[in-house]
């Protein structure tokens, strides 16, 4: 079955989004956006039949079937809330929303409306994660004992950037962190109940770079490390460190291969699954996978725990967004 997808939005993510939909051969039926020429550009682009200037209105339209939302993040909570509303399923760009209320608001609204509402997190859907599973699963490292998980990125400071801006939820912490909660996560036997944590903030008072330290119930540790004002190797780094060897995932976001270390015999191990380039690809896949009932939406649970350890170290550090 041919599902009728809309965008909403038509920055970076959105062009890298709809060409991913073209690849696969899906419909975008409609594009929504607040700047008129930039709309239709974007529309023109990909051969896209109907613009909404009022993204409200697409959302109305009872052809659509699959709202991909790829606006700023503080922008998210509301679109989702009216496509579930109006029956349409949605798949989110992260960070799926900006705090674990809003994002319990829209499971419960999307349970009442019999709708799938997934977050368009890679590390969810890239074959390496599947794979790298099942390895630690079969006990190839033993039980996870610590993971690590670094992100930096040496944006320049520019008070006028959404990055930077507190009442658009700018920071480290929403704009990559999630990423790095995202990859601890996934390698957890159960979300992390004690978390400890030291921010940096910069003159626009958001969260420049920060330390974090967590445990679960589990005896299982995590730290990650964020920063917008260096560059880390790799842009991204994650560690899963087990009983019997570790596993090393360079640029982790996207990644297609990692390092596996076996301490009992020293031996060293390539894992290859999937490609970078089609790492939205997955994602589209999964969706459709689960808006047609053939799997189940398992995501959706680890985004709301990402989401509640976000939301517990903000409030240790007593940063409230003006718009919450």
């Amino acid at each position: 079955m041919k599902y009728h997808w809309a965008i909403v939005g038509c920055g970076n993510i959105a062009n890298e989004m709809a060409k991913a939909l073209r690849t696969v051969n899906e419909d975008i039926y409609a594009v929504g956006g607040h700047t008129p020429s930039r709309t239709k550009a974007f529309a023109e682009r990909f051969g896209i039949p109907r613009i909404y200037n009022d993204c409200d209105k697409m959302l109305l339209d009872p052809n659509v079937d699959i709202v991909y939302i790829a606006t700023p993040y503080d922008l998210h909570y509301n679109y989702m809330k009216k496509a579930v509303c109006n029956g349409k399923h949605v798949l989110c760009e992260k960070a799926i929303t900006v705090n674990a209320r809003q994002l319990e608001e829209v499971r419960a609204l999307a349970v009442e409306k019999d709708v799938v509402v997934m977050e368009a997190m890679t590390i969810y859907h890239m074959p390496l994660y599947i794979k790298l599973r099942e390895l630690i699963d079969s006990g190839t490292i033993g039980k996870v004992k610590m993971l690590q998980a670094n992100f930096g990125i040496a944006r320049e400071f520019d008070s006028d950037s959404h990055f930077f801006r507190k009442e658009l939820g700018g920071g480290a912490l929403l704009d990559f962190g999630v990423y790095a909660a995202s990859f601890s996560r996934w390698f957890l036997q159960e979300s992390p109940d004690v978390v400890l944590s030291v921010p940096e903030y910069s003159s626009t008072g958001i969260d420049e770079q920060s330390a974090i330290i967590f445990k679960n119930r589990q005896g299982q540790m995590g730290v990650m490390a964020l920063t917008m004002c260096a560059k880390h190797p790799q842009r991204a780094v994650g560690m899963i460190s087990g009983e019997k060897g570790y596993i090393e995932v360079s640029d982790y976001p996207r990644a297609d291969k990692a390092l596996l270390f076996r301490t009992e015999d020293n031996s060293t191990e390539e894992i290859v699954a999937g490609k970078t380039k089609n790492a939205l690809q997955y994602e589209i896949s999964d969706m459709r996978a689960c808006v047609a009932g053939e799997q189940r939406n398992f995501t959706l649970p680890l985004s709301g725990d990402v989401m509640d350890l976000l939301t517990k170290i903000r409030n240790q550090w007593g940063m409230v967004y003006p718009f919450e």
